[in-house]
């Protein structure tokens, strides 16, 4: 990376890192992530999670380690439902399985070497009986013996470390007041913990890739997906069972008050820190709260937001200049759409009342958003302003798109169709089309 490249990187993720600092994240991830041979890699970017002010819980499986450890002792076990049967001697391989990745997962995370990622981290981890589990029970008529569910989660406990500044360590099992150990999901226990925490961000770290799913291509943005949406997506065919199972854990931490979820790919390298510390990640992200993506009237502190969206053409001749203090006065007239804090859309609706017409101006969309239906929605929402100024007609100004104003229902107009004010302040340089529309 060249020294421009570093620089402009550094201070894209800057809002992220201010936004971050102090937020309590869980991150969980399957024994088959823990597996892979990269998963050094993974261990170096949560070290570096934390030294942004991450508050960190992670969660880890231990499937595949489960597994090998029942094949070495000669042990078939059953799986009804997508959950396994575990029965004592298959606790037995649960417990050396968990303790095992455990201590290695401690381990990793110990590394202080200065030739590494983790030179002079320094991190404190700590792990303890922060779950109380209860028998998963007899379902259908199939007893689930040491196979259980989350009951509790000792919140106390959990915020009382990320206080100390420690990382939380959690492993799929948990334990009940008369002392015995079960055998948990360790997506229930990941969404079970966020929700009990209230956490800003419940990651999963999966081994197949979330936007090869293709859940949210109808929505026009690949990488987020509104809670609701990704319910009615949770039966599509096209989905592996395990999945499936994430999504559904996702939506299950959605329902109850975890606002963002993300699903992240464990394959590519530093995927996590590009799905937190830039504005459109690599994987899936689920958000219940409705402001992630937001449509509404701008404020005195979207000039700045404003200003980059259409500095750009206005140095193309697109539209009319506006100086920053002409904008400050015109605000109030302007729509914007907001992604996470940032102006990706902007238009401005100027009314002229004594001839019930309104002028649409200033349409804009940020280059990475475009062809994604943002400019229609504004224009919706600046058709129906306008109706409700009892507006009886839209105009709008264009030298470079008159096709856009024809597809959505304008028609050519002449200048004498203009208000009067609008005619002594047309420029004939410029020579822009008049595209009127009745509402």
């Amino acid at each position: 990376m060249n020294p421009t490249d570093f620089v402009a990187a550094l201070r894209g993720c800057a809002p992220y890192v201010h936004a971050h600092n102090g937020s309590v994240f869980v991150v969980a991830f399957g024994g088959e992530v823990a597996a892979r041979p990269d998963f050094e890699k993974l261990i170096f970017d949560l070290a570096l999670l934390h030294s942004l002010g991450v508050k960190l819980v992670l969660v880890h499986g231990a499937r595949p380690q489960i597994d090998q450890q029942l094949a070495l002792r000669g042990i078939k076990t059953q799986t009804v439902g997508g959950l396994r049967i575990t029965d004592r001697n298959a606790l037995e391989c649960v417990k050396s399985a968990a303790g095992a990745l455990r201590m290695d997962i401690e381990a990793k995370l110990s590394t202080g070497l200065a030739s590494t990622p983790m030179g002079g981290a320094r991190l404190r981890i700590a792990s303890g009986n922060w779950i109380t589990a209860r028998p998963f029970g007899v379902r259908d008529g199939v007893d689930f013996q040491h196979t259980g569910e989350v009951r509790r989660v000792d919140v106390d406990s959990l915020r009382a470390v990320l206080a100390q500044d420690r990382i939380a360590l959690l492993s799929n099992t948990g334990y009940s007041p008369t002392g015995e150990i079960f055998n948990l999901r360790y997506e229930d226990v990941a969404t079970a913990t966020a929700q009990a925490l209230g956490a800003d961000k419940l990651v999963f770290l999966v081994s197949s890739d979330p936007d090869g799913w293709k859940l949210a291509d109808d929505t026009g943005d690949a990488g987020q997906l509104p809670l609701a949406e990704a319910e009615k997506l949770l039966d599509a065919r096209h989905l592996k069972d395990q999945d499936r199972g994430y999504l559904r854990a996702a939506i299950a931490a959605g329902r109850n008050g975890v606002k963002r979820v993300h699903l992240v790919g464990a394959e590519q390298d530093g995927a996590i820190l590009r799905e937190l510390y830039t504005r459109d990640g690599v994987g899936l992200m689920l958000y219940a709260d409705a402001d992630y993506e937001a449509t509404r009237q701008a404020t005195i502190e979207d000039v700045g937001g404003v200003l980059s969206l259409i500095k750009p053409l206005e140095e193309a001749g697109i539209l009319v200049p506006r100086s920053r203090e002409q904008l400050e006065l015109e605000i109030g007239n302007f729509t914007v759409i907001v992604r996470d804090g940032t102006a990706i859309a902007c238009c401005a609706l100027f009314p002229f009342p004594q001839n019930q017409m309104g002028e649409l101006a200033c349409v804009a969309v940020h280059p990475d958003y475009q062809r994604a239906g943002r400019a229609a929605a504004l224009l919706k929402r600046v058709e129906a302003d306008a109706k409700r100024r009892k507006l009886k007609r839209l105009f709008s100004l264009t030298t470079h798109t008159p096709h856009w104003f024809i597809e959505h229902g304008f028609e050519q107009g002449k200048i004498k169709d203009l208000p009067v004010q609008k005619q002594r302040l047309y420029n004939y340089q410029r020579n822009s089309l008049v595209l009127i529309k009745d509402l």
